[in-house]
């Protein structure tokens, strides 16, 4: 899913599929994949001492959380968005820094991706990001560590 800033819907609209077309993929009609996304609140709060997994949990829970998850150098505290200054709040309350603090949109469902469809992947999500009028982009793909670490080398 592509959100785009413009003053030119048309040519916003022309740019993104000219670069979604170039590189493999084809347009939905505007909106068309919105049910595999749901609008939620998202805070990362980077690991450091003392900062665990329960101690978040202990904080936000009240605070409208929904779930915690752990990144690896981080955690993903999701809430929905009218629950994020609350969420915002119960973190600074008791001391616990975080990255940062926005809404997002998440996949409903994830899809695994291999090494070569990840490839082409990574390549359409650069050229989207580089026109513009494209303010983000949204996808429902999973890279699974080793393919990621293949696709480092």
């Amino acid at each position: 899913m592509i959100e785009c800033l413009t003053d030119s819907r048309n040519r916003a609209a022309s740019e993104v599929r000219v670069a979604v077309t170039r590189n493999g993929g084809s347009m939905a009609d505007p909106g068309s994949v919105s049910y595999m996304f749901n609008r939620k609140g998202v805070v990362l709060v980077n690991k450091v001492a003392g900062v665990t997994e329960d101690r978040i949990l202990e904080v936000v829970l009240d605070a409208g959380c929904e779930e915690v998850n752990d990144l690896g150098d981080s955690f993903e505290i999701v809430s929905e968005p009218s629950d994020l200054v609350a969420v915002r709040t119960a973190l600074q309350g008791a001391g616990i820094d975080y990255e940062s603090a926005d809404t997002s949109f998440l996949p409903s469902l994830s899809v695994p991706l291999d090494a070569e469809t990840a490839t082409k992947v990574f390549n359409l999500i650069d050229a989207i990001e580089e026109l513009d009028d494209v303010q983000n982009v949204y996808g429902n793909f999973d890279v699974s560590d080793e393919v990621m670490a293949s696709l480092d080398q």
